[in-house]
């Protein structure tokens, strides 16, 4: 009796010490939010857009992971689901990661490759290669 009194009194305590860590959390990321605005309205008001700005903007638009796509497969032929994955994360060039994860009845692995103007140096599955393929042309 006396034991599970102490484990209640613990997983309430920790409970309590989570709840305060997600507050902390989301002040902080309000506060930022906020600063962020009060940036955005400052900048504004500074200076009108002008055509370097946009150059600049265009490039880190080239450079975002804006080609995404997904593959959902069976590895194994005696599981169902579609559980294992690969995804691929590129930019206007081509360049980014292809990730995969290959699910079995009793473990999940991860792979990473490195992807470089549309083309891996490691051999990709075809799995990964439809992956790049449908975001290339996403």
């Amino acid at each position: 009796m006396q034991l599970t009194e102490t484990m209640t009194t613990v997983l309430v305590l920790g409970g309590g010490l989570v709840l305060v860590a997600v507050a902390a959390g989301l002040v902080l990321v309000l506060g930022r939010v906020a600063t962020l605005r009060e940036e955005v309205r400052r900048l504004s008001h500074a200076r009108p857009v002008g055509a370097g700005d946009l150059a600049a903007l265009r490039s880190d638009l080239e450079q975002a992971l804006r080609h995404v796509a997904v593959v959902r497969y069976d590895a194994f032929g005696d599981m169902g689901g579609h559980l294992s994955w690969s995804l691929a994360l590129l930019d206007d060039g081509g360049d980014g990661v292809v990730l995969t994860s290959i699910h079995g009845r009793s473990e999940a692995r991860t792979y990473a490759k490195n992807v470089a103007g549309w083309r891996c140096e490691q051999q990709l599955s075809p799995e990964e290669e439809e992956a790049v393929k449908f975001a290339k042309n996403a």
